[in-house]
């Protein structure tokens, strides 16, 4: 996860410019979209009944639970009208419309 230092001047950095908060707004709302999605493939999976006719092989788990998050993170990033998009505008209408003054 990418830290917030520079947002609205927040961690003590210089204050970001208006194109820099606007991205990282955008970049932490897809971020929060993975997490959303890579929790529902967790629990999508554990719906699925295990008849216990196959082992599973060492490993196999984390190897799913990494893949999920990979497959959740690239779907956050590629969705053009998903939750992070939706979360962005609505985040983004308070954003400043330039870096000098405070949006109430």
């Amino acid at each position: 996860m990418t830290p917030v230092g520079g947002i609205g001047g927040l961690g003590g950095g210089v204050p970001a410019s208006a194109t820099d908060t606007r991205a990282k707004v955008h970049q932490l709302a897809h971020d929060l979209e993975g997490v959303f999605l890579n929790q529902l493939f967790q629990v999508m999976r554990q719906s699925v009944p295990q008849d216990g006719a196959i082992d599973t092989a060492p490993g196999q788990e984390m190897f799913t639970q990494l893949f999920d998050e990979r497959i959740a993170n690239e779907a956050s990033r590629r969705m053009t009208h998903g939750l992070g998009e939706a979360l962005y505008r609505q985040l983004a209408a308070r954003l400043p419309a330039d870096g000098t003054t405070e949006a109430r």
